[in-house]
């Protein structure tokens, strides 16, 4: 009989990871993957469109979570995700990244103990076994690290990881970072970069949108503009030195920015929206979906963000990233990829040097090659002790 296999998304970038995953489980025989939606984020542009562009049904399950406070998150999450466990008995749980709910569907998981059911039922899936008597766990995207507990994310991952029971990470770092945390060693399997499974999954999609052409640009004319974290635009003085700093280099390259909803409605509340909107060589535009966002990447000459995603995407594309952000959880990126990280008071230096790297000098991580779902599916095999013959069939 098959075995059910939660897929624990909350947000955007989780669905951009399990796409993968979904798709490679539906191949096997064995494997009836099940797509579990937290409502942790409503997001306008997580529309049939973005599911039609990923080939993913709707949600299997969706708990209808909502907006609240990181306790009020996690606390709603837990209690919805019990009953779900409780009323349908997967025999796998795969969280990812480090939002909340991917906490909190960990602690409903590891935290639950399968009531006996009458011998007359037969509903699959049976818990894994008689002495655990819950589903397993499994992280996808483990191990990373930014070492600034500042940060809420950083809580999730260190919470998720130290519960997991399988941890699947995305480079040589992930496992050092888990190894000195004292995981054991048997939890831990580098599987590489799930999001470059998607990237390569939707690149004919990406390539056919064309989006540097609907805005004059030719490829490697211009630099993209993404920014959205607290630390960057929350602050007035840290906003307004950014402003500046755009409108400088500006001056030497063509920028396009799309603005996330929470950067705009800061900059019209300090006031920097009409001025920063009037410069020159400067174009803001409405955030922009995936396909058409990642269009704007693969035409880039350069990308500045604070996004965790994009310092990924731009390290397997060669494309120069400057990251603004004083630490990153992807250090990968920055000591094999294009990316560097850099304060708002050096970003314009920082821009006259990357643009000089060439792509000899850039160098894709090991494993991050768009075959991370099918390295999964293996472990997830073993993990449910199947046989297992794999080849490659990814870059």
């Amino acid at each position: 009989m098959k075995k059910l296999i939660h897929l624990i998304a909350a947000a955007r970038p989780n669905f951009m990871k399990i796409a993968p995953l979904y798709h490679a489980l539906c191949k096997e025989t064995w494997a009836k993957p099940e797509i579990v939606h937290t409502g942790q984020h409503y997001d306008a542009n997580m529309s049939d469109t973005f599911f039609r562009d990923l080939e993913l049904p709707p949600p299997h399950h969706h708990l209808g979570i909502g907006s609240g406070s990181h306790a009020e998150q996690t606390g709603k999450v837990m209690t919805a995700y019990e009953r779900l466990l409780e009323a349908t008995r997967p025999s796998l749980v795969v969280v990812v990244g480090d939002v909340n709910s991917t906490m909190a569907c960990t602690l409903a998981t590891v935290k639950i103990k399968y009531a006996e059911k009458a011998t007359n039922q037969s509903e699959e899936p049976q818990p894994i076994s008689s002495s655990l008597q819950r589903p397993l766990v499994a992280h996808l995207e483990a191990g990373l690290r930014s070492f600034d507990r500042t940060m809420p994310e950083e809580i999730n991952r260190i919470v998720t990881d130290s519960l997991a029971d399988i941890l699947w990470t995305p480079s040589a770092d992930g496992d050092e970072n888990l190894a000195r945390e004292g995981i054991a060693v048997d939890k831990i399997v580098r599987v590489g970069n799930i999001m470059i499974d998607s990237l390569e999954m939707m690149r004919p999609k990406i390539e056919a949108t064309n989006m540097p052409k609907q805005y004059g640009f030719k490829d490697g004319s211009y630099g993209l503009v993404t920014l959205h974290r607290p630390s960057n635009v929350d602050d007035q003085g840290q906003l307004e030195a950014i402003c500046a700093a755009l409108k400088k280099i500006s001056q030497r390259m063509s920028l396009i920015f799309p603005v996330h909803p929470r950067t705009r409605k800061q900059l019209e509340h300090f006031d920097f929206w009409h001025n920063l909107k009037q410069t020159p060589n400067l174009t803001l535009s409405e955030p922009l979906p995936y396909l058409q966002f990642m269009s704007l990447v693969f035409g880039s000459r350069l990308v500045i963000t604070d996004s965790g995603g994009v310092q990924e995407e731009t390290t397997y594309l060669g494309i120069p990233c400057l990251t603004l952000r004083a630490n990153t959880e992807r250090p990968i990126t920055v000591s094999e990829g294009t990316n560097r990280l850099c304060s708002v008071t050096t970003l314009a230096q920082h821009v006259g040097e990357v643009t000089t790297i060439t792509k000899n000098q850039r160098k894709k991580p090991l494993m991050w090659d768009g075959c991370t779902a099918e390295r999964v599916v293996v472990s997830i095999r073993d993990i449910l002790h199947l046989q297992v013959e794999f080849t490659p069939s990814g870059n």
